[in-house]
């Protein structure tokens, strides 16, 4: 069967799963990873979530609109062409110039996509808090234990519901590892390495952006957007997810090195000597301990020769190797088993998703599952799968990387923010 035949018919069957599989089934033989991607979608329901989406960049690549019990009913972004975006995208006529004017004028709204600035997602959370819509926000949540310590208050003081927007969380590879988890088939899983490779590029061709102030580092008007100088580690989620989302575990020490560079092209660059966090850093490795002592290893990298994200799960029993795009496939080694190309399932076939939304998506197949959830979540009146405890379960250590890689990679204490 070619995988045109295969995406017509649906779901591939449990024995297909297996067939190709041995040294997987072998431990799973009682499970269903096939079709277990979470929680089925409730067809059956009179609700229908009133949504706005803030930000017209990777606010307009998500699937909200898609799902049979959700409609978008405003859009804002603060530059026209991102509002024509989100309108055209969404199909949606209720257009407002700011998030302010949107709070202030939008009347049929029950929850916010939040896809502003990485800087301005938790002030933003907390505007559409007050007015009374959940959220569901773009990463990182935040950047300071100070924005953390609120985004808990504000959940907890409204009962609102909050997501984040993890892609790693609901990429396909990250799915399968946590029912492999779930399974027992790992074991004791004590490392994670978890990567976000995002290349700023070629030196002369950055240089070429700055001067004519247009592309990644800029705003539609030229001036500096957030990600000019951004420290790497102040946009953990992508790596850590890929433990956070796995186990469950928080992060409860760790150590972080930065890479400036030894040239003076690096070292001087206007992008580490002229940005607004006083970041020094290219790139960024850190050490982390969890609370159950295990170990775990993330990267958050802005210059290098490497795109995207992946992660490797070590257990003692079995390890897990998520593929590099268009280098190799996944692999699966299991004890007294040769190592072999591991079967990840089509989950976007799982009955999680209403049969609009069964497609492959963005960022590793997760735009539809971080769509779904959302909506799911808010039909079915509890927490969605990413909760705010778990957000910044996987945001806060970055930030605590940050500060070690100030201080050459002293170990530090990172602070829970689960509830007391």
């Amino acid at each position: 069967m070619n995988d045109h035949d295969q995406v017509e018919s649906g779901r591939r069957s449990r024995r297909s799963f297996l067939e190709v599989s041995g040294a997987t089934a072998a431990l799973i033989a009682g499970g269903d990873l096939l079709t277990r991607a979470g929680r089925a979608y409730p067809q059956e329901t009179g609700k229908t979530i009133r949504m706005g989406v803030v930000g017209g960049g990777f606010g307009a690549t998500f699937h909200w609109h898609q799902h049979p019990h959700c409609v978008i009913t405003a859009v804002t972004d603060l530059y026209p062409e991102r509002r024509e975006r989100l309108k055209n995208h969404y199909q949606c006529d209720n257009v407002y110039d700011s998030l302010e004017e949107m709070i202030q004028q939008a009347k049929d709204v029950d929850a916010v996509a939040v896809f502003s600035g990485a800087t301005d997602h938790a002030k933003h959370t907390k505007m559409c808090m007050d007015r009374g819509w959940h959220v569901v926000a773009a990463v990182p949540a935040c950047v300071t234990l100070d924005e953390a310590a609120m985004l808990k208050e504000w959940k907890e003081r409204t009962g609102l519901r909050y997501m984040l927007a993890e892609s790693s969380w609901y990429r396909q590879e990250c799915i399968f590892a946590r029912n492999l988890y779930r399974e027992g088939v790992f074991g004791e899983l004590f490392y994670t390495e978890g990567e976000y490779y995002h290349d700023r590029g070629d030196l002369k061709r950055l240089e070429e952006l700055m001067a004519t102030r247009t592309g990644l580092p800029h705003n539609p008007d030229g001036s500096r957007s957030w990600r000019f100088g951004y420290p790497p580690m102040l946009y953990p989620t992508h790596s850590v997810g890929f433990l956070t989302a796995v186990t469950g575990e928080r992060v409860v020490k760790v150590s972080c090195l930065g890479w400036r560079g030894t040239s003076p092209e690096l070292r001087e660059h206007p992008m580490m000597t002229e940005n607004v966090y006083d970041n020094p850093f290219w790139s960024q490795s850190s050490l982390m301990l969890t609370d159950r002592g295990h170990m775990a290893r993330m990267n958050e990298f802005r210059r290098c020769r490497a795109r995207g994200e992946r992660a490797q799960w070590f257990g003692d029993e079995a390890t897990f190797y998520m593929a590099i795009d268009g280098v190799h496939g996944n692999v699966i080694d299991i004890r007294g088993r040769r190592a072999e190309a591991a079967a990840v399932p089509r989950y976007w076939e799982s009955d999680m998703l209403p049969e609009p939304m069964r497609r492959p998506s963005g960022h590793g197949g997760s735009a539809v599952f971080i769509s779904a959830e959302f909506v799911n979540a808010l039909l079915e009146d509890r927490e969605p799968e990413i909760d705010l405890y778990e957000s910044l379960a996987m945001n806060v250590p970055g930030i605590i990387a940050h500060q070690s890689s100030l201080q050459d990679g002293e170990q530090l204490t990172v602070p829970s923010f689960d509830p007391t």
